[in-house]
């Protein structure tokens, strides 16, 4: 059996400046397991650009962002095994994995960092009356089908969800010469950025609906036409308010969901909120030695926040193989409250943590004119106005370590929005 100090479960944008962080900072033994066959993760079919404003400084394409840290990995050498699936990670860091040339073979690691991604909420989650016909498609799988293989899924086409793969789908649609008709979100808001549904949806004119879903699909070989109507504060549909349009094509952009199969296995806690795993100030989770970072983590909206995440990630890992189990030291839980969904991470160690820890959260809602309020027990530390939030955009407050050891006896953080 083979042995690596530090195992990475992803190669992705995540996986990739983990293993780069890990490397800038000692540890030599690393590899990276990408099932793919090539590094760079999603982000090699997100063909529009918008990335790397924070990391570069400058706007890339998905894959010109990719690109930048798998360049950064080879340079430093670190090894990367591509179209392997690991099956199983255990208790005691052994990692399972499957390709066609080894066969199954087994890895011994002192750390692993979990970096696998997200997935999209498939069909059957979201339970659409109807036939099952040609041509409905998740967004993210059409999206790989116009940029990376150069099919186009369909002509006239209705996409349901408004989250940010469908906005910039609705986009790419249009450019390749397709009738957008409408997007219809469950929701009363929008799960995508702001700047997608200007740049994606008012510039070229495609309606928005919000608190509408898809009640039928017609059809029986291929998609004929769909049918949406209005929901209620329910979200069930109202009566009387439906509209058919006809199409050949249904496009679902219904949410990501952590991609969270192999931390289940192992044994890592999971938040019931994110669906990824729970982790203290360090990224690591439950388990002693495995950290996780990025969208496996929660789902996050620029990939400029997961590459911060996973540098993170990549430090403490390397720092835990150097030195080996952090001390047991006192642990204060973040408490998410009025509004605030939940909080990375959920754990801190005043004692052992950076001087300032970013700690990053969604709203449930909508909110005007509020403020992100924290609360160390009962005494308010910080008091942030924000004009607006919403469920699509990640929002953030900053722990400082000076400041938390002023309550040397704190039991609990508070995040919460208050009025401004």
């Amino acid at each position: 059996m083979k042995a690596y100090d530090l195992v990475i479960v992803g190669g992705g944008p995540a996986g990739l400046a983990a293993a780069v962080s890990a490397r800038d900072h000692g540890i030599e033994s690393i590899l990276i397991i990408e099932r793919d066959k090539e590094l760079g993760g999603i982000l090699n079919q997100c063909i529009h650009n918008g990335f790397g404003l924070h990391t570069f400084k400058e706007e890339l394409t998905g894959p010109e962002y990719a690109a930048r840290f798998a360049d950064q990995v080879r340079e430093r050498q670190i090894e990367y095994k591509l179209n392997t699936m690991v099956m199983d990670i255990s208790q005691d860091k052994k990692v399972t994995a499957m390709n066609r040339e080894d066969g199954m073979f087994e890895i011994q690691a002192k750390a692993i960092i979990l970096a696998m991604g997200c997935r999209e909420r498939s069909r059957g989650a979201l339970n659409i009356p109807g036939y099952r016909p040609a041509g409905i498609y998740s967004a993210g799988t059409a999206q790989r089908l116009v940029n990376m293989e150069g099919y186009m899924p369909g002509k006239e086409v209705v996409i349901l969800g408004s989250g940010d793969i469908g906005l910039i789908m609705a986009r790419r649609m249009t450019l390749e010469g397709a009738k957008v008709k409408v997007v219809a979100e469950l929701m009363p808001y929008s799960g995508g950025l702001k700047r997608n549904i200007v740049q994606c949806l008012n510039d070229f004119d495609i309606p928005l609906k919000l608190s509408h879903t898809v009640v039928d699909i017609e059809g029986k070989e291929r998609v004929e036409a769909v049918t949406i109507a209005e929901v209620g504060p329910d979200r069930k549909p109202i009566p009387g308010t439906e509209i058919r349009y006809t199409c050949d094509t249904l496009l679902l952009s219904c949410g990501l969901l952590p991609e969270n199969e192999l931390s289940r296995s192992a044994g890592v806690e999971l938040s019931p909120v994110t669906s990824g795993p729970i982790v203290n100030d360090s990224l690591e989770t439950s388990i002693d030695g495995v950290f996780a970072c990025g969208n496996v983590l929660h789902v996050h909206d620029l990939v400029d926040y997961v590459s911060q995440e996973a540098t993170t990630a990549g430090k403490n890992a390397a720092s835990y193989i150097q030195h080996g189990k952090t001390k047991d030291a006192k642990i204060v839980e973040i408490i998410p409250e009025g509004g605030v969904r939940y909080t990375v991470p959920k754990f801190v160690r005043p004692t052992e943590m950076e001087d300032k820890l970013t700690v990053r959260f969604r709203v449930g809602a909508v909110y005007k004119n509020c403020a992100i309020a924290t609360y160390y027990d009962g005494t308010l530390i910080n008091k942030r106005k924000r004009p607006v939030m919403a469920p699509g955009e990640m929002e953030q407050v900053i722990l400082d370590k000076s400041k938390l050891a002023e309550f040397p006896d704190l039991s609990k953080i508070t995040v919460r929005i208050e009025e401004a």
